[in-house]
This record gives structure tokens, sequence and C-alpha cells, in this order.
């Protein structure tokens, strides 16, 4: 029987949210904040579908600490980003993530939030290291590059 995880982090970017949710729509602008990109420089990558937003694709095969997977925008709303993420390696699995917008005056409230359940591999895995641990400082780095990213585009708007 799987076991369900979540885990979710928070920050504030002082951009507006079509600032930040354009860095989340578009794959090809991953490179810029997400903490996994740099794990493997010479990792293969593949983007294909729609250009951004719904029905955009990106696919990786890199080293070990890489893996190989793939993920697909899957919802796009001004408020609200799905991704479906799915690793083939190290292990099989499959997750769900969410990037909450909220507008605050001139800032924007970014909800990172994955889901999805351990398989039994990751049971194994979870038990040295949970979830909240293994993606939780990941996930708060890349907001930090996520919300200098946005705030640098931002400021070149101006």
């Amino acid at each position: 029987m799987a076991k369900p995880y979540s885990v979710s982090r928070e920050t504030i970017v002082a951009a507006p949210p079509e600032r930040v949710r354009a860095l989340l729509t578009d794959f090809r602008s991953w490179s810029r904040w997400s903490p996994w990109e740099d794990l493997d420089p010479a990792m293969d990558r593949t983007y294909s579908g729609a250009d951004r937003g719904v029905g955009a694709h990106y696919a990786w095969d890199g080293d070990k600490k890489a893996g190989r997977g793939t993920m697909e925008i899957t919802g796009d709303e001004p408020e609200r980003v799905e991704v479906a993420l799915a690793f083939e390696k190290p292990f099989p699995s499959r997750s769900r993530v969410e990037f909450v917008l909220t507008p605050q005056e001139d800032e924007t409230h970014v909800e990172w939030v994955m889901r999805g359940e351990l398989t039994p591999m990751m049971r194994v895995f979870s038990v040295v290291k949970p979830m909240e641990e293994l993606v939780g400082p990941d996930m708060e780095k890349g907001l930090v590059r996520l919300r200098d990213a946005a705030q640098e585009d931002a400021a070149g708007a101006v």
C-alpha cells in the first residue's frame, strides 16, 4: 500500500504574478531557478509539445544525481501552475507539483507544493531521510532562485 506525502515551501517575490508565472510555464526558463538543473551540467534535455503552458513537455537524462524523468505542464491559470512529474531513475515515481501565486499589492506570494505517494523503494529511503528533508531544502533553494530571477525580470521591464 502506497503512503501519501506532501511537501510545501513558500516565499514572497517583489514582482507581479505574471513575471513569476512566465518562469514556471516555460521549461526552458527552469535552468534559471530550478535547484536540480545544475546537478549534472552534461545532462541531456529535451523540450517538446507546446512552447509554454499546458502541453509543454520536458525530459532529462543525467548522471545518478540528476536521474532521468519527465515533466508536463497540466494546468496553467493566472494564479496556479500544475506540473506532472515522473522519475524513471534513480527509481520510478510520480508526483504532482503545484505553484500557487497569490498577488499581494506589488508582490506575489508563491507556494510550491509537491504531492505523491511513496513507492516501496521511496519508503525505504524515507525511513533514513523523510521526503520533507529530502526535497524541502531543494525547494527552499529553488524559491530563492525563482524570486531572484522574477525580481530581475521585473526590474528589467521598468
